[in-house]
């Protein structure tokens, strides 16, 4: 953890003021269709209040957005950092660190290697970029060939199974979808 993490405000509101001017929008104006006062709004641009969940939910409608997110947009953030783990799938042969959104997975593979049940199913996009050697992915209804350089995303559920056609390496990036229910 940084030497300054504990001194972050859990919420910084100034996120605010750059959706108000995105949206071509006055502190009167925002007030106006938020039922809130200008002096309100002012104090939470410069980040010396913290909204109230009804104030949250008022601004968020006029953004078009959720009270979440408006609360994930001030929420103050440091850097994450996590160390690979290794693993193996069949003949293909993983490095991998996994963020809560997103799993990157840094793989090899010798030629002649097939993976038809790769592990990671969840209901996210996976992407695959091609870094050296060539890569057949067979999808339900296609086929493509990717070599050093080319990258594809499909939706993760779908049955699909790698095959190097050559030593390969490749990197396997799984991003959740984002759900709104």
């Amino acid at each position: 953890m940084p030497a300054d993490a504990t001194a972050t405000p859990a919420y910084d509101f100034r996120s605010l003021r750059e959706l108000r001017r995105r949206a071509g929008l006055t502190i009167a104006a925002v007030a106006g269709r938020a039922g809130l006062s200008a002096a309100v709004i002012s104090k939470l641009e410069r980040n010396q209040a913290t909204p109230e969940l009804d104030t949250l939910f008022r601004l968020a409608r006029v953004f078009g957005q959720t009270a979440a997110d408006l609360l994930q947009l001030a929420e103050a953030r440091t850097a994450q950092i996590q160390h690979a783990t290794a693993h193996a799938a069949g003949e293909f042969h993983f490095r991998e660190v996994r963020f809560a959104n997103l799993r990157a997975l840094l793989g090899e593979a010798a030629r002649g290697a097939r993976l038809s049940r790769p592990e990671v199913h969840r209901d996210d996009h996976e992407v695959i970029w091609a870094l050296a050697g060539r890569l057949r992915v067979t999808l339900p209804r296609e086929t493509h060939l990717l070599a050093a350089g080319d990258a594809i995303q499909f939706d993760a559920i779908w049955e699909h199974t790698y095959e190097a056609l050559d030593d390969c390496r490749f990197l396997l990036l799984h991003l959740a979808k984002h759900k709104r229910f």
